[in-house]
């Protein structure tokens, strides 16, 4: 979800995406605010026929839940081919509404990827003065981008007094709507490829690509860190780590073998600032059984990140019964409070 009042950036950042998303096909709901769909325009040159085109109103308000699930299954029908899907918003919608809206689409391919808010780092005070509710959009964005930072008179007063306001969002800066597509989807590797996706495929965009425009190599602005254990983490451990995260840290990715608490699946995990979702999948045929995790951040201490990664290493054979807990609220469609009465499965469903 990318949301952000008038000339925040919005349609630009989506055409970044557009055109340095990694092989990953791109579908996009654009929603303008007027006759005519300037930012519709914009962007279909480059999304084809994996654009719908919302005209003449806001998305929160011309739009039920269901009309939106309608958009949304037709471009998550298999024969598109879409991998991910962005819904821009207009300037005037309701970001809280948007979320509920696609948080109740009842269509199981759709699972809600996070909220992203783009701001004019120029503009920003002008912005929030005429416009304060921007104070309650960005405390609930997962991550927010501060675009033309270029241009600000004081960009780290602006970076500062944003993180001020989110709550644990991560905070990017940008030009030109320039964020690394890794920071909010898992990009498709490029070149073609069979079965899972593997450990080096989630770690490979940090090469240098040829193709990749990133305006002096947009990586060199931020860090990343492999993480490989042969021993299962312990769950509460590893929700302990993740709930004290440091604010620099924006992007987390890949799996998690809990061991004995969960000894069919491992967990994929996907985080951008403070959204966090863990997906069960069953094990591969290969036997090989490994927690493989890629952190992305500006700033972060990544040699401490490893120390406390691997404090979350644990060997025993056997499962703490409420463990896995924690991990299953962020599991779509498992429930928060579980039933007391009820036994807590050392193996949760998939």
């Amino acid at each position: 979800m990318l949301a952000g009042f008038l000339g925040s950036g919005k349609t630009t950042l989506l055409n970044h995406l557009l055109h340095r998303s990694a092989g990953s096909r791109i579908g996009a709901i654009v929603n303008d605010f007027g006759a005519i769909e300037i930012d519709a325009m914009a962007v279909a040159g480059a999304l084809g026929d994996s654009t719908v085109s919302l005209g003449n109103g806001c998305l929160c308000c011309a739009v039920d839940a269901s009309e939106l699930d309608g958009y949304l299954e037709r471009l998550a029908r298999p024969g598109t081919g879409i991998d991910v899907i962005v819904i821009e918003a207009s300037g005037l919608a309701e970001p809280q509404e948007l979320v509920r809206m696609v948080l109740a689409s009842e269509h199981p391919g759709i699972v809600y990827g996070g909220l992203v808010e783009v701001v004019d780092a120029a503009e920003f005070d002008g912005t929030r003065a005429k416009h304060p509710e921007i104070d309650r959009h960005l405390a609930l964005a997962d991550l927010v981008v501060v675009n033309k930072i270029d241009r600000a008179a004081d960009a780290e007063r602006v970076l500062a007094l944003v993180r001020s306001l989110t709550d644990r969002a991560a905070v990017v800066p940008a030009t030109y709507g320039r964020i690394d597509p890794e920071f909010l989807f898992d990009c498709r590797p490029s070149r073609e490829r069979i079965g899972q996706l593997s450990f080096d495929d989630l770690h490979d965009d940090h090469g240098d690509h040829e193709g990749h425009d990133h305006g002096g190599h947009l990586h060199t602005a931020y860090d990343s860190l492999s993480f490989v254990s042969e021993v299962p983490l312990d769950p509460r451990r590893l929700m302990a780590f993740l709930d004290s995260r440091p604010e620099g840290l924006y992007r987390i990715k890949g799996y998690v073998d809990f061991g004995p608490h969960d000894p069919r699946n491992r967990y994929a995990v996907h985080a951008v600032g403070r959204f966090l979702r863990f997906y069960p999948e069953p094990w591969g045929l290969d036997g090989e059984r490994l927690t493989q995790l890629v952190l992305i951040g500006s700033g972060i201490d990544a040699p401490a990140l490893d120390k406390e990664l691997a404090a979350c290493k644990s060997d025993t054979p056997h499962a703490d019964e409420h463990g896995m807990w924690g991990v299953l609220r962020y599991v779509p469609d498992v429930p928060d409070v579980r039933d007391p009465d009820q036994p807590d499965p050392e193996e949760p469903p998939a």
